[in-house]
């Protein structure tokens, strides 16, 4: 019969540990795919991608709603700079200014004007989450497509370099590990 658990969602994870590359593709758009994952080898840090592939043994089906003929109703492509639409641009995505909560609205009802612009660049990991949010848990009836985020933040590898670098040349050579290691047979603790 299944998990009674509400299935977490791995990009709201992501984004809420603050990782600077997070991105979603279906295994079907090659374009799309190839897109997502050259964008993610190109980001210096660790990048994560959750890509939608269809398994017939474990969860057959699950991605007919972004698969099938009704794709172009589902599949909210999240382009970078440009507003938020999807259905043939006929529907998009708008920030409710009370509540702050983001909604789906009929285009022609609120303007072109009146959507989110999407900016995956920005520090500020607020938009991409609740782009993540847009796909329901455990039904798949829409689902924001792209790279939600892509920010620069220097690279742990990095981090880790310059800080053996800046011990091993301190300004004051009595404080490094090896003088204290190196030095007298007992140590004055104050």
């Amino acid at each position: 019969m299944g998990s009674l658990e509400v299935p977490f969602n791995p990009l709201s994870l992501a984004i809420g540990a603050e990782a600077t590359f997070v991105a979603r593709a279906i295994d079907s758009d090659r374009a799309g795919l190839a897109q997502v994952l050259t964008a993610a080898a190109k980001h210096r840090g660790a990048s994560f991608v959750e890509i939608y592939q269809n398994c017939p043994i474990f969860n057959d089906s699950a991605f007919d709603a972004i698969k099938g003929k009704d794709a172009d109703e589902s599949i909210i492509r999240l382009v970078d700079g440009a507003p938020i639409t999807f259905a043939g641009g006929t529907k998009g995505v708008m920030r409710d200014g009370s509540t702050g909560e983001l909604s789906i609205v009929d285009v022609d009802e609120v303007g072109i004007d009146s959507l989110l612009v999407h900016d995956a660049h920005r520090a500020d990991p607020g938009l991409a989450f609740s782009l993540s949010r847009l796909t329901d848990p455990g039904v798949l009836r829409r689902a924001p497509i792209g790279i939600f985020r892509d920010v620069e933040r220097p690279a742990y590898d990095d981090l880790a370099r310059q800080q053996i670098e800046t011990a091993g040349r301190p300004e004051d050579p009595d404080a490094s590990m090896q003088a204290l290691l190196r030095g007298a047979e007992t140590w004055t603790v104050l």
